[in-house]
């Protein structure tokens, strides 16, 4: 399984405090079927992104694996802020913030009053060449009480990314719920673990990927834990997906289809690390 979205770079945010805690995240990682992760510092008014110091974290993180002899293969990412500074810098600086230097980014609302300039945002985001995931959108308590402007950002192409604990119920049952609702809708394209230590915030993926197998098909968990990961990953196109319910047919305003915007081929100044 590919983790793209993990706390694990230590000293940097609300994640690892440390390289010791990171090691302890990375075991028990691995120990849990994760093979490749992607290190997501937050970038906020809190915590500022600094691609320098990351990548000075990560080499150091990496060579602690080696010497360790821990098999899990880390890259760089962001879990990224919508405020107007952080876009506006995002759209000079395209490949500053997404996973692997790529196109795709991961963002993340915030969690109360949900700005009505957000679809701007992300057309603007879009438009400089960024695929965008959105985080976590089941743990948002406006979505939660009324999912229509997700429905409305994933028709312009975004695509959703659910917590692993939010599955399992470890994230509340109003999380729980509405993880279900978008996965039995095929609204998620990717499981991860939002993983911010080893005690409360695990890296944990391997029983909301049961979960899934269970509840909704063996090809659909893989997917969301695997196949669709690597794509972001190495940052290929998505691979074929299940239609989504309930997001075309009732609003005849859209007539280009789900599958066309996800299968766009990733730009050629894209590289891989």
């Amino acid at each position: 399984m590919i983790d793209i979205h993990h706390h694990l770079l230590p000293g940097l945010d609300d994640g690892s405090p440390d390289l010791e805690t990171s090691l302890a995240m990375a075991r028990i990682a691995v120990q849990d079927g994760i093979t490749q992760v992607v290190a997501t510092p937050h970038a906020n008014n809190i915590y500022p992104f600094d691609p320098e110091r990351i990548r000075a974290k990560l080499e150091q993180l990496r060579a602690a694996l080696a010497q360790a002899a821990i098999p899990l293969s880390v890259a760089s990412g962001c879990d990224f802020h919508l405020s107007y500074d952080n876009i506006q810098d995002a759209i000079a600086h395209p490949t500053k913030y997404t996973v692997n230097g790529g196109d795709y980014l991961l963002v993340e609302l915030p969690d109360f009053g949900l700005s009505p300039h957000l679809d701007e945002a992300f057309y603007e985001l879009g438009l400089a060449g960024m695929r965008l995931i959105l985080t976590h959108p089941e743990r948002n308590p406006t979505l939660q009480r009324d999912a229509s402007r997700l429905a409305d950002w994933m028709r312009i192409g975004l695509l959703t990314q659910v917590t692993a604990g939010s599955v399992t119920g470890d994230m509340g049952r109003a999380a729980q719920r509405m993880a279900h609702r978008l996965l039995a809708d095929r609204w998620v394209h990717f499981l991860a673990t939002d993983a911010h230590n080893t005690k409360s915030r695990p890296p944990l993926m391997r029983d909301a990927h049961r979960l899934v197998a269970k509840k909704y098909g063996l090809a659909y968990a893989d997917r969301l834990c695997t196949l669709n990961p690597e794509a972001v990953y190495r940052n290929s196109s998505l691979p074929p997906q299940d239609e989504p319910l309930h997001l075309y047919e009732d609003d005849p305003r859209y007539t280009r289809r789900w599958w066309q915007i996800l299968w766009k081929e990733p730009r050629a100044r894209s590289r891989h690390r």
